[in-house]
């Protein structure tokens, strides 16, 4: 049985706060909660929420798994503290930190989440920011990791925006030495930031590969992931989004050029006929249900390891 370790970063406000053996230890533990060989408990300890992006599978996911770990949650909806009128984060972070033991904040610019680092004195988690999604990323490569056992010579294709789904995915694969093919319409590239702090971690250089070729970059993939083309925010680009990307479905004719025993991955929620046709949603290839679970597993492993 694992026992928790503590991650040399107090934050996880990205990928890159953890370390390639920190990465697979938090894989390892995820694992271990999921087949129930673990009781790790964090009984009196508190996680507080910050939303400012509407949340399903990351809200829900993180009060249950806070529960299990024996600790509580208190949501500290914008529309209902004084988070929402304009307190200053330097203000909100160091009073929360008397309170909780963690924070969990969805928001829309990781300066903001950078801010409340620099003011807490408790850690500081990455719910979601409009640059990164790395808890997403975890349950990502732990569902990838159940399917194929290890990382080695795995292709992992993202089609669809280079948004933060996708620049996790990148900074994890450096990581892990997973190659990564991004397909995008023209325009939609990951952050270039986010690309030039991956080729400087990976040895192998190639194996990060961003194109506008959604058939190149999947033929003989083994993951093939997308995300909604639009997301929270950018409501009012939906329409001008769905012409740009037409031709960047995962449809049956698409995932032909993959590898014969590739999944599918999309972290949800979809817009059926749009990314992601129901077909392939529903196909025997997809581990999407298993890939949404799994953020349970991953961030009960993360907190662990963080309080």
């Amino acid at each position: 049985m694992l026992n928790p370790i503590k991650l040399a970063n107090k934050n996880f406000l990205s990928s890159l706060d953890i370390t390639t053996e920190e990465f697979i230890y938090i894989l390892e533990l995820a694992k271990n909660f999921k087949n129930k060989d673990v009781d790790i408990k964090l009984k009196d300890k508190v996680l507080g929420l910050i939303f400012n992006k509407s949340s399903t599978r990351t809200r829900v996911s993180f009060q249950v798994a806070m529960s299990r770990l024996g600790g509580t949650t208190i949501d500290l909806d914008p529309n209902t503290s004084q988070i929402g009128r304009g307190e200053p984060i330097k203000d909100t972070a160091r009073v929360l930190s008397r309170f909780c033991d963690v924070l969990a904040i969805r928001t829309f610019n990781q300066s903001d989440l950078e801010e409340f680092a620099k003011w807490s004195s408790i850690p500081i988690i990455n719910a979601l920011t409009d640059l990164e999604h790395p808890c997403q990323a975890l349950a990502d490569f732990m569902t990838i990791q159940e399917e194929f056992v290890d990382f080695k010579n795995i292709v992992l294709t993202f089609v669809g925006d280079g948004n933060n789904v996708a620049n996790s995915l990148i900074l994890c694969g450096a990581l892990l030495g997973v190659e990564v093919r991004i397909a995008c319409p023209s325009g939609y590239e990951p952050n270039s930031s986010i690309v030039n702090k991956a080729l400087e971690i990976y040895e192998n250089k190639s194996l990060l590969k961003i194109t506008n070729d959604p058939n190149t970059a999947v033929y003989g993939a083994n993951v093939i992931y997308t995300d909604v083309w639009s997301s929270m925010g950018e409501e009012n680009k939906k329409e001008e989004k769905d012409k740009e990307f037409d031709g960047f479905t995962i449809d049956s004719n698409l995932i032909k050029n993959a590898d014969r025993d590739a999944i599918i991955l999309h972290c949800l929620p979809a817009y059926r006929s749009k990314e992601i046709t129901d077909e392939v949603i529903e196909s025997k290839r997809s581990r999407i249900f298993d890939q949404a679970e799994n953020r349970l597993h991953a961030q009960q492993a993360l907190l662990s390891c963080l309080i």
